[in-house]
């Protein structure tokens, strides 16, 4: 049985909320990219959710919020994190605190803390408020793949694993949250970049915010820090300098992806590129769905521009530096 695709009706989240509440599993749109969710406070709808994808147990979840004055039921807050929520939320900023006794181990990989986001996607608040519960939901993939920006990538990757999806149309951002580690205050930590920059944060601390790929040994203190991630079946390879004339001259059953679109009237059917005009917000919101298209034409091999610059420029390149990995 494939999973049914439901409009965003009042009926149909009516629906969507009861089966949160009965433990089901319900993939959800957010600004970021769709996730698969579950009742964050029920070990044993973390548990489907982990099936589901083929997750590893020790990747955490991401636990999802309605409003801000949610925070305090799941997570100890700071001053630091509540300054963050009030200039970032709802938006695609994940805050790592300790956690409380409601939320279960598994949705954590048993760490003490916890990873908390509230979306901006309305459906998703909405879902989240009829509920009444927080949902841990990570992206709506199976486990390491490209990530889903519509419900027919989920419909795809996932359609025969679960039973319902809420559609809220392409994401927005296309793009997974920026995460930051603020379980100590006074030495806040970016564990993964995204939409919101480590600048922004900064500004709004007062602070200086360190760069953290490893913050937990032995394992992840939250999700997208694996090495390889976010990849698609067929190969990429990052490039540093990628040109037209260099291009032209690889294999034709070769893809390439630029960031802008190359100059000249006429280009090879094996040129992709990101954004017309390199626009790099835009770019970042077309990443997976173009990966996700290349993967299906059956190309050997990906080969990918190098994004330039600060801010999404460094969540592009996160993204395509896991996606290459070996």
């Amino acid at each position: 049985m494939t999973a049914r695709i439901h409009k965003g009706t009042p009926r149909n989240l009516a629906f969507l909320a009861g089966r949160l509440r009965k433990g089901g599993l319900v993939a959800v749109p957010t600004e970021t990219v769709y996730g698969l969710a579950a009742d964050g406070t029920s070990r044993e709808a973390c548990l489907k959710i982990f099936r589901a994808k083929r997750r590893p147990s020790e990747d955490p979840l991401i636990l999802h919020i309605a409003s801000i004055g949610d925070l305090d039921r799941i997570a100890v807050s700071n001053p630091a994190a509540r300054k963050l929520a009030r200039a970032f939320w709802p938006g695609p900023l994940t805050i790592v605190l300790p956690k409380r006794a409601v939320v279960p181990d598994e949705a954590t990989a048993g760490l003490p803390s916890v990873a908390v986001r509230m979306p901006s996607h309305p459906l998703f608040r909405r879902l989240i408020r009829l509920a009444g519960i927080p949902l841990a939901a990570p992206s709506a993939n199976p486990f390491g793949y490209v990530s889903p920006t519509t419900a027919e990538h989920v419909r795809k990757s996932l359609g025969r694993r679960i039973r319902h999806i809420l559609d809220g149309g392409p994401s927005s951002i296309g793009l997974e949250s920026t995460i930051v580690d603020l379980r100590h205050p006074l030495r806040p930590a970016l564990l993964r970049p995204g939409a919101i920059t480590k600048a922004q944060l900064a500004r709004v601390l007062g602070r200086p915010v360190a760069t953290s790929r490893n913050s937990r040994v032995g394992g992840r203190l939250a999700p997208g820090q694996m090495k390889r991630h976010y990849s698609p079946g067929t190969p990429v390879t990052l490039q540093a300098a990628l040109t037209r004339a260099r291009a032209a001259r690889g294999p034709a059953d070769e893809a390439w992806l630029f960031v802008a679109r190359p100059r000249g009237k006429t280009l090879p059917p094996n040129f992709f590129w990101l954004d017309r005009q390199g626009d790099l917000r835009r770019a970042a919101r077309r990443l997976f769905s173009v990966l996700r298209d290349l993967d299906d034409r059956g190309f050997r091999r990906i080969h990918a521009e190098r994004p330039k610059g600060g801010g999404i420029a460094e969540a592009l390149l996160d993204r395509l530096v896991r996606a290459s990995s070996r």
